[in-house]
């Protein structure tokens, strides 16, 4: 009895025991002193420069959280823009560290490309807009329809399943990037307008009357969005990982950018303590400073505070939180806990 307890004793000793190497990406990330982060061209909402070239967006931010994590400063990021035909060789190659580029997780992709998803920041799903002139009220109207779509997407393949799975007849009409589908689309080359719902809100704002076109009540797909990092490098792929869980779990324990200088110094719960790296594993298991998630909040905000400003009510775009709530108040965004 007294080896059996002598050998757990040694296990307990062993699991605890800090780790003291960092991943290849980290290393090269903290080398080169920034980020290079993979984004759209220009998708509002998400990722899009203005014009003095400043990058904003959730997936933007979620970039953001990373930089901070790492580095202690959100700013040290870089983006790079791309479009959907680019992106996975961009990652593939060492272009860039992160890919986050409102892209659907999936299985092929996350098999056959050598790419990881570290999580979904948001949860979408492929809809149609129209013109209101069209005077077509659901999906199931659009037999014969010409549709603009962005090609090297999975909106492609979504579209062939729906049309077939319901005997209807297409025709496309494909461009590489989401600004020309749009103009397609307001230019009268289409009837109909494609893509993740997300990403129709935000090209609808684009025309000259918005309230001009409709987003049609059908969602034709699941599209969970999130960050992509290279197969192999676990420690990377953890750090991106949880920069997301850590703007979810403040966002749950109540802990925002406004307060989470108040809930460092007053705070005595322990849920918050460990988020804040004031105690439990703190950075250890990351390979990262104490206040990595601390720095996230402080600089980015949780994710209640990304997801208003870029793509919410706060925002030009103005989308419920919907699936995107936390899981707490009707959504289904859900965060391991930081213990």
């Amino acid at each position: 009895m007294l080896k059996r307890i002598l050998a757990m004793g040694s296990l307990l000793a062993i699991s605890t025991l800090p780790v003291t190497h960092a991943g290849a990406t980290l290393d090269a990330v903290k080398a080169k002193g920034y980020l290079q982060c993979g984004v759209t061209t220009g998708l509002a909402g998400f990722s899009a420069a203005d014009e003095k070239g400043r990058w904003t967006g959730l997936d933007v931010d979620t970039c953001r959280a990373v930089a901070a994590a790492v580095f202690g400063d959100a700013d040290k990021v870089r983006f790079t823009p791309l479009t959907a035909k680019e992106r996975f060789t961009a990652l593939q190659s060492g272009e860039i560290d992160l890919l986050s580029r409102n892209t659907t997780w999936t299985l092929t992709r996350d098999t056959n490309l050598g790419l990881n998803f570290t999580g979904v920041n948001y949860y979408d799903g492929q809809g149609f807009m129209v013109s209101k002139d069209l005077g077509v009220s659901s999906a199931r109207e659009l037999d014969g329809a010409a549709i603009c779509i962005q090609a090297g997407t999975t909106t492609e393949l979504n579209l062939a399943d729906y049309f077939r799975t319901h005997g209807m007849s297409y025709t496309p009409v494909t461009y590489d990037k989401s600004d020309e589908t749009v103009k397609g689309f307001a230019a009268g080359r289409c009837d109909v307008l494609t893509s993740d719902q997300s990403q129709l809100y935000a090209l609808r704002i684009k025309l000259d009357d918005p309230e001009s076109a409709i987003v049609l009540p059908e969602v034709v797909s699941k599209e969970p969005l999130g960050p992509v990092v290279r197969n192999g490098d676990e420690d990377w792929f953890k750090i991106v990982r949880w920069s997301l869980f850590a703007m979810l779990n403040a966002e749950e324990l109540g802990v925002s950018s406004v307060n989470v200088e108040q809930m460092r110094e007053t705070s005595k719960d322990p849920g918050i303590q460990r988020l804040l790296g004031l105690s439990g594993i703190k950075g250890q298991g990351l390979e990262l400073s104490d206040d990595w998630a601390y720095n996230i909040v402080k600089q980015v905000g949780n994710y209640g505070e990304m997801f208003e400003r870029n793509v919410g009510m706060g925002s030009p775009l103005k989308i419920s939180r919907g699936l995107n709530a936390l899981w707490t108040d009707g959504g289904v965004q859900y965060a391991p806990p930081i213990r």
